[in-house]
């Protein structure tokens, strides 16, 4: 019983470290997000961070699979088999509304450019989000080949993506008209029409 005390303790102390990590790449970014950066916003010593860190790579790296985990989870609940593709394009622009969200991507697609490690976890992410939009198009036009809804799985990710810069700011500006295009653009791509 006790060793499930503890087990859920670290698990807790653990997402708090994470939390906390998280916090200071979105808010400093990965050049000044230090150990003792990310151990002042946890409220503990470098020492106890390392206890579940040992190297700030396995850190950041960490932090950055959780996040795209939960893209990949909320992308999994939203291409149920009866859904929606404009509601599948409204979870998956949701997340570009979340100026926090976009600035940690922008971080991980950086610390990607730089780091074979970040760039595999990267490319894992992109691998099953494909994965999971073309299933979800396989799903609705069975009669495609799995190359066609492949081409158009990545079609779509490359389009949202792509959107996520326009839509936040980075490089340019966002408009409801392009919004709404942009929106039109994916639904169709997930329509297959």
């Amino acid at each position: 019983m006790s060793g499930t005390k503890l087990t859920r303790r670290g698990d807790a102390r653990r997402a708090s470290l994470l939390d906390a990590a998280e916090t200071v790449l979105v808010a400093r970014g990965n050049a000044d997000a230090s150990l003792r950066a990310i151990a002042e916003e946890a409220g503990v010593r470098v020492g106890h961070l390392q206890h579940y860190f040992p190297a700030r790579a396995d850190l950041v790296k960490t932090v950055l699979e959780r996040a795209l985990n939960r893209s990949l989870e909320r992308l999994a609940a939203a291409t149920g088999p009866r859904a929606d593709p404009a509601d599948v394009v409204a979870v998956v622009l949701a997340e570009q509304e979340d100026p926090r969200l976009v600035r940690l991507y922008v971080e991980i697609w950086a610390l990607a450019a730089r780091d074979d490690d970040v760039a595999e976890v990267v490319r894992a992410f992109y691998r099953t989000y494909v994965a999971q939009v073309e299933a979800f198009l396989r799903q609705m036009r069975p009669e495609r080949t799995a190359a066609h809804c492949r081409a158009r799985a990545e079609t779509f990710v490359a389009l949202v993506e792509g959107a996520a810069l326009m839509r936040s700011g980075i490089a340019g500006r966002r408009s409801e008209e392009t919004d709404a295009r942009i929106t039109e653009q994916a639904v169709r791509l997930l329509r297959d029409e």
